[in-house]
């Protein structure tokens, strides 16, 4: 009885408290003072639950020498679920996670006016050549991509999946009754022509909602409306039905596509980061487009939601509160669910006579081999209606003195290049396929050695390189020689301009937040 009185004992103070529970990313456990009213022996067991959010590590692009190395080829990347995360944890003044930080999502969570295509590409091509702000002997190269934005009722039918979550984990105010507000937002976009299907997994997966118009609104919100948390999470067998699901109604030029939305906390079958590539992997040569929902956080498994969306021809969001959904599926409905083009792949050619050392910033996980670029077998990021992708590269000029520089090479450092080229900085290449292609085709870019000044350069040019600069001070970045928030909040400041939802506002009151 003494021993049944303790655990019972024990139990009421684990109860009262752990609604109470702080989260901390930095710490392990916490002790919980307010466990007094209970013995010494039970103080000692009282921890707060560990926090278990998971993020992929990344090593940094370093510098490299373009007679060493010289093509630098990547996929484009139009995630943006790693800013949103990163602004939840500023929010809460929690210090963000360094492998939290991507820092090629950061910037391209925010829209530059880019010109539209005029041709017969889906998008145009912006480059821009300044300084670099936190090396003062670096130069930045900015790369924008601007994908052609297609009136709504130009769009193709669409076949929707919603494979959602209900596993026990999903039982907090942050997740399933935010996802289900979320889905709604995007249910309001859909037309007649279109159809939703639902089907949800926990400890089993299982299909709620048959193919549905997009006109019967009130059905498809009801069914969402009737969800409810609670089982493990069999994930694996929720995507296996959703894929199923997806080809049995698939549109022949339509848009096929499944919508995730978990906290990725996946624990049943198929679960870990690798068996879920190769699902993905498998499961994108159906045609089927995905796009990746996150919510949550405690346990949220960044690493395995990244996965699905790089390896299943999809995007990636994190979803932290009802704004963010109304940003991602209202007013961004179409290009995050309809691809005007898919595996866009990127590959810069350095002119050494320019070009002494070069790095790519962020995009670590899309760096690809220079012999993936012409091989239609390998995936790639896929560009929707409206979206723009940034990428910035910094530049070492030839003959400027950098601890950066990798170490000349005894057989390359003699190698002369050819002066009829003299005037040229890069050649980029881009390749792309239409989205129910299967044959990819080529942009060739020429980028002059023509250098602004930053203080001339475009607004656009300088807030993404804010952006970039935030992004690796969050990383305690090794490659830049100042952190210094007042300069970053300065440059932003400098490119605060087509900012008509506040967005570039809400950046400088993040850059203020973090000493």
């Amino acid at each position: 009885m003494r021993n049944l009185n303790f655990f019972m004992m024990a139990f009421l103070v684990l109860t009262i408290f752990s609604c109470n529970k702080a989260y901390a990313p930095d710490q392990n456990y916490e002790t919980v003072d307010s466990a007094a009213a209970v013995t010494d022996a039970v103080q000692e067991e009282m921890y707060i639950e560990p926090n278990s959010e998971s993020y992929a590590g990344l090593e940094e692009n370093p510098f490299e020498s373009p007679l060493k190395e010289p093509l630098s080829t990547f996929s484009i990347d139009v995630d943006n679920a790693s800013y949103t995360n990163i602004r939840r944890f500023i929010n809460e003044g929690q210090k963000v996670p360094k492998d939290a930080v991507r820092v090629e999502e950061m910037i391209n969570f925010f829209k530059y006016k880019y010109p539209e295509p005029d041709g017969q590409h889906p998008f145009a091509i912006n480059t821009e050549y300044s300084d670099c702000p936190w090396n003062t002997n670096s130069r930045l190269l900015k790369i924008g991509l601007q994908g052609k934005n297609i009136p709504m009722a130009n769009l193709p039918a669409t076949n929707l999946v919603f494979l959602v979550d209900v596993s026990g984990s999903m039982d907090e105010p942050n997740k399933l009754p935010l996802l289900k507000e979320s889905m709604k937002i995007l249910v309001n976009e859909l037309r007649s022509i279109d159809k939703v299907s639902i089907v949800v997994y926990a400890g089993s997966a299982g299909v709620v909602l048959e193919p549905t118009s997009g006109n019967n609104k009130d059905e498809i919100m009801d069914a969402f409306d009737d969800l409810h948390a609670g089982g493990s999470t069999a994930g694996g067998e929720g995507i296996e039905l959703a894929y199923k699901l997806a080809q049995q109604n698939f549109i022949k030029e339509g848009n096929n596509r499944i919508v995730i939305a978990t906290d990725g906390d996946f624990n049943v079958g198929s679960s870990t980061d690798d068996d879920m590539m190769k699902l993905i992997e498998e499961k994108r040569k159906s045609g089927v487009f995905l796009t990746v929902l996150g919510f949550g956080m405690g346990n949220y498994k960044d690493s395995k939601m990244e996965i699905l969306a790089d390896k299943g021809n999809g995007n990636y969001a994190y979803i932290d509160n009802i704004q963010e959904a109304n940003r991602f599926l209202g007013k961004e409905f179409k290009g995050s669910m309809f691809a005007i083009a898919k595996d866009v792949k990127i590959q810069i050619e350095f002119n050494p006579k320019h070009v002494q050392a070069y790095r790519l910033i962020g995009y670590e996980n899309r760096k690809l081999n220079a012999e993936d670029f012409k091989n239609d077998a390998i995936d790639a990021g896929e560009l929707g209606s409206g979206h723009s992708v940034t990428a910035l590269y910094e530049i070492i000029p030839a003959g400027v003195e950098s601890t950066y520089v990798p170490s000349d090479l005894k057989y390359t450092k003699t190698q002369k290049t050819d002066a009829n080229y003299s005037d040229e900085l890069a050649t980029v290449k881009f390749r792309y396929k239409k989205p129910d292609g299967d044959k990819s085709l080529e942009i060739v870019n020429v980028i002059a050695d023509r250098k602004t000044d930053l203080q001339n350069s475009s607004p656009d040019f300088k807030f993404a390189t804010a952006v970039s600069w935030f992004g690796l001070k969050l990383r305690d970045s090794k490659y830049i020689s100042s952190s210094s928030s007042s300069d970053i909040k300065k440059l932003a400041k400098s490119g605060l301009y087509n900012d008509e939802d506040g967005y570039r506002a809400e950046f400088i009151r993040l850059v203020d937040a973090v000493n």
